[in-house]
């Protein structure tokens, strides 16, 4: 299908983007990779009577660290995350997650903090969130707030980015020593949604888990915090019945929805079957 009309704006200053946002009201929709956008306009889900295309905008696209936190620009690409030395020696959970997006193509353009602000529970990067425990970075007319990731999504495609307000940057707590993660999906053919996903970011310090989070893809209306698996193992000595406990919760608190990738039951039991995998995974990662 053809998307409806629109106009196009290509702003170079962010506070231009803001003042075009301001201007056209509920009839702007920001334009950054346009993997998500774009699909829905031509289906006609969206029709934006104005696109803001904020790629031409400098100092939105970029991977440090600075104050004790990871720093992504919103506009970082997922190409670069998967290149970045940084990532991979210190974030491999990102890693794990930017090689299952899709095609090369679209990681060659898609961005970080399209894939979060789009508000979908299918996507990847909401899960590594959870598990990294975020913050989001919104900034509109009148300065930036942050949001934690907790607090950030409010149901489908909904996010707590406001009317006249852009996703500018993700900050993640720098991992303290004897911390890893790792993010795996469950997808039918390469570059599909996950029928489920699981992240999980932990620290160990001296066989004792001193933090953890766990964030689940496609299995709930919202990406997914499994809380009760967080509160058995932290605290405690990991072993193999407390990683089994972990997960049977986990399959227990998703809500997932029957489709064509498979019906509930089916789906909590690759949850379960994701997070064993994954605890692991960020425990030998951790060492």
């Amino acid at each position: 299908m053809i998307p409806a009309a629109f106009d196009y704006s290509a702003p170079s200053t962010l506070s231009e983007a803001l003042a075009l946002l301001k201007q056209h009201g509920d009839d702007a929709k920001i334009l950054a990779g346009g993997h998500s956008l774009i699909p829905m306009m031509k289906l006609r889900f969206a029709s934006p009577g104005h696109l803001i295309d904020i790629n031409n905008i400098p100092g939105l696209s970029y991977i440090k660290e600075d104050g004790g936190f990871l720093k992504i620009g919103a506009m970082t690409r997922e190409v670069m995350l998967d290149e970045s030395d940084l990532i991979r020696s210190k974030y491999p959970i990102f890693s794990d997650a930017t090689k299952l997006i899709a095609d090369p193509q679209v990681r060659n353009m898609g961005t970080i903090g399209g894939n979060i602000a789009h508000g979908d529970a299918a996507n990847d990067h909401p899960a590594v969130m959870l598990a990294l425990r975020a913050e989001v970075s919104i900034t509109g007319e009148k300065g930036t707030r942050n949001v934690p990731i907790d607090e950030f999504f409010f149901g489908f495609y909904s996010t707590a980015v406001k009317a006249g307000e852009i996703l500018t940057e993700i900050k993640i707590p720098i991992p303290a020593k004897g911390s890893g993660g790792a993010y795996h999906k469950l997808e039918r053919k390469m570059g599909d949604y996950a029928t489920a996903g699981v992240a999980v970011q932990l620290t160990i310090d001296k066989g004792t888990c001193t933090q953890v989070g766990i964030g689940l893809t496609n299995v709930n209306a919202t990406p997914l915090r499994a809380s009760r698996s967080e509160g058995v193992l932290k605290g405690n000595k990991i072993t193999d019945a407390l990683i089994e406990q972990a997960a049977q919760f986990a399959a227990q608190d998703c809500s997932p929805s029957p489709d064509l990738r498979g019906d509930e039951e089916y789906k909590r039991a690759m949850v379960k079957v994701l997070v064993k995998r994954m605890m692991h995974k960020a425990i030998d990662r951790a060492k």
